[in-house]
């Protein structure tokens, strides 16, 4: 009698989690920016699930990031602005935060990273990450790569080499289940380079997607940002390094069928934070005005989770999900658990990736240092420190957010319920009264944060 062999165990599905930066919603094909060239993007989402109402906590990159590792807002993991230390040769702010990756590598996977980090600590890879491929700083051409605990200069275009480390990950790991960073530095400036083949589809473009509006006063004074405004060379880079992203996203999938890795795969395609290109007349993200703003662009960011035969293909969940929900989704839909965390906030939405319909609540929650807000299906609260201006708005009525109805008399009650649910939501996990936000933070504030500049009105609506 012949002894019939036990079944094999199904190898977990490998994790591509592509981040890119700077990168709003509307930029995307699919969801607004038609003179965009992204084929490959375009793909993605046909064949897989898109969000086109996903969100992060903070329109700003350090704490985005953290916020995506961890499920935690920047109140509870302590990042509020952008490290500009990053590089610097300490411990990363992440460790001792439970980051999803910790919990997979401890669930036998090889966790890799290819492209930014941006929190701390970039020469020594840490929170369950044994393969690590830094580039460091903001330039494209020649960039520096953090290679053997060291910053070597590797020549070549910047997304080129993010792609090139992210397929050496791959080879290296295709019999094993694997989880990819690929934390992109692009469409984020410096503007210095950008190959010819991504740059010629947008040298004769008038750019609809982009906005002609007049300077916003509240405009980051950053002189690289301003001068951005209506300029057609800034234009053509940002959409040439979306298109040089998008290309390699094609280098990434075509290496995967090859390797036959394509069906065990899943991935997933979000950013940092969004991004404004003229809307609302700004040049920049959350931190692109002083005060700081919480604008739809700059907090709405694309969304596309792939996994052929597994996820349902062109499905465009409505549902209103935030990057603090990344962490228990993605534990989710791998079929692993987390400890437990009262500073975790998010929740799973993976029912709606196998196709399932689910009880879902269209609130999300934003908070940057000296300003929190609260977003319901049509509804905007954003509250400041009481040196700043604060805002409402009635996203049903007044979707470009022109009309300030903080002061509106007959909004004084939908204004005091939201401010009531959003303290509710913060006191929940531990955080202090906003007027006391900078005690949840040891970071230097950036010069031009909390600066009063000399036109700011205070307390009033600029429209």
């Amino acid at each position: 009698m012949t002894e019939l062999c036990a079944a094999a165990t199904p190898r977990r599905p490998n994790v591509i989690f592509i981040l890119t930066d700077d990168q709003g919603a509307w930029a995307l094909r699919g969801q607004g920016a038609t003179e965009l060239k992204t084929p490959h993007l375009d793909r993605l989402m046909q064949e897989g699930t898109s969000f086109p109402n996903a969100f992060v906590a903070t329109p700003v990159c350090s704490p985005s990031r953290m916020t995506y590792l961890t499920g935690k807002m920047p109140s509870s993991h302590g990042l509020q602005f952008h490290l500009s230390d990053s590089g610097a040769p300490k411990s990363s702010r992440l460790e001792g935060q439970g980051s999803f990756t910790e919990i997979l590598a401890k669930n036998g996977y090889v966790v890799g990273l290819s492209g930014k980090w941006h929190l701390g600590g970039d020469l020594q890879p840490h929170a369950g990450f044994s393969y690590w491929r830094v580039l460091h700083g903001v330039r494209y051409r020649d960039p520096l790569v953090v290679i053997s605990g060291e910053r070597q200069e590797v020549p070549g275009f910047k997304t080129d080499l993010e792609a090139n480390y992210a397929i050496e990950f791959i080879e290296q790991n295709r019999d094993r289940p694997f989880f990819l960073y690929w934390a992109a530095n692009a469409p984020h400036r410096d503007y210095d380079y950008q190959p010819a083949e991504d740059r010629e589809p947008y040298l004769q473009s008038r750019f609809p997607s982009f906005p002609r509006e007049p300077m916003h006063p509240w405009q980051n004074p950053n002189p690289q940002l301003a001068g951005d405004h209506g300029n057609q060379e800034s234009m053509i880079s940002y959409a040439a390094l979306v298109t040089g992203l998008d290309r390699n996203v094609g280098r990434l999938l075509q290496r995967l069928e090859e390797l036959k890795l394509l069906e065990n795969t899943v991935i997933v395609f979000s950013s940092d934070n969004g991004y404004n290109t003229g809307h609302h007349g700004v040049w920049g993200k959350g931190s692109g005005t002083v005060p700081f703003n919480l604008y739809e662009e700059s907090v709405r960011v694309p969304l596309i989770w792939w996994h052929p035969g597994r996820i349902p293909a062109t499905a465009r969940v409505q549902a209103h999900v935030s990057n603090y929900d990344l962490f228990p989704t993605l534990l989710d839909y791998l079929e692993l658990s987390a400890p437990e965390d009262p500073k975790r906030v998010g929740h799973s939405y993976a029912p709606f990736l196998r196709g399932s319909t689910i009880d879902w609540s269209d609130t999300v929650y934003f908070e940057y240092a000296y300003m929190r807000g609260i977003r319901t299906a049509s509804m905007k609260y954003i509250e400041r420190t009481s040196d700043w201006l604060s805002e409402l708005y009635d996203l049903d009525q007044d979707p470009q957010e022109r009309h300030n109805l903080w002061n509106d008399p007959e909004r004084s009650k939908q204004r005091a319920e939201l401010k009531k649910k959003m303290e509710l939501f913060f006191d929940g996990v531990g955080s202090p009264p906003l007027e006391e936000w900078a005690t949840t933070t040891t970071q230097k504030h950036p010069p031009y944060s909390t600066e009063r500049l000399p036109w700011y009105p205070a307390h009033q609506s600029r429209r």
